[in-house]
């Protein structure tokens, strides 16, 4: 436990050295696309890594929105170095967040439900990634919350990996080209992610109640 402590203060430290030097550098206080770009563009060729640095830590503490992050990298440096850059950054923030449920998280919360099914050790992979998966398409669930929730469940992190990145990417691309921000409603966000974390816990315990559906056995609840 203290060595999971250690490891998520370093993640922390460097969460914060990271904003340090954003801010250091003159990072302007309003983040729509067309300030951060043209922010971005005076800081020559550290300005696709000061874009990842940003987009870890807006999946990491979660206020900070994620697609205008996103159309900035579009029009900062186009649509496939853009949507590269912004995928990258995403993905590494939302692993870090998945850690740090992990670590932190996952044991309390599987001695509070020890026989749910989206926890258990043994539980099914299928239906966590296809659950990770249909998140990261639709923009309106908050990218930190889903990270963060997934850490706590039994999924194996390279399939969380892979179904946030498959996911996010038609959506990342969208508006890496369009370069434009898609405004949301923190509140229905929040109230989004939370629906969706709801239903992610209560339908593999609703089907486990009945494993000779159809639907529970593609799933592969008892496996």
């Amino acid at each position: 436990m203290t060595f999971r402590i250690a490891v998520i203060a370093v993640v922390l430290a460097a969460l914060t050295g990271a904003w340090w030097l954003l801010q250091s550098l003159g990072m302007p206080a309003d983040l729509s696309p067309d300030t951060l770009s043209e922010w971005l563009g005076s800081q020559g060729s550290t300005g696709p890594i000061l874009l990842m640095l940003l987009m870890i830590i807006a999946v990491v503490v979660g206020p900070i929105p994620t697609l205008p992050v996103s159309a900035t990298a579009g029009l900062a440096f186009g649509i496939l170095w853009g949507t590269a850059i912004a995928a990258t950054g995403a993905l590494l923030g939302a692993m870090s967040a998945f850690w740090i449920a992990r670590c932190l998280g996952r044991e309390a919360i599987c001695n509070r439900f020890p026989d749910h099914p989206a926890l258990a050790r043994d539980g099914s992979q299928r239906f966590l990634t296809i659950a990770v998966l249909l998140t990261r398409l639709v923009p309106v669930f908050s990218f930190a919350l889903i990270s963060y929730a997934a850490g706590v469940t039994a999924i194996k992190a390279w399939r969380f990996a892979i179904a946030t990145l498959v996911g996010m990417l038609p959506m990342t691309v969208v508006f890496a080209g369009l370069g434009n921000t898609f405004k949301l409603n923190p509140v229905l966000t929040v109230l989004a992610g939370t629906a969706i974390l709801i239903v992610m816990m209560w339908l593999p315990w609703s089907i486990s109640r009945h494993p000779g559906s159809r639907l529970a056995r593609w799933l592969q609840l008892n496996q």
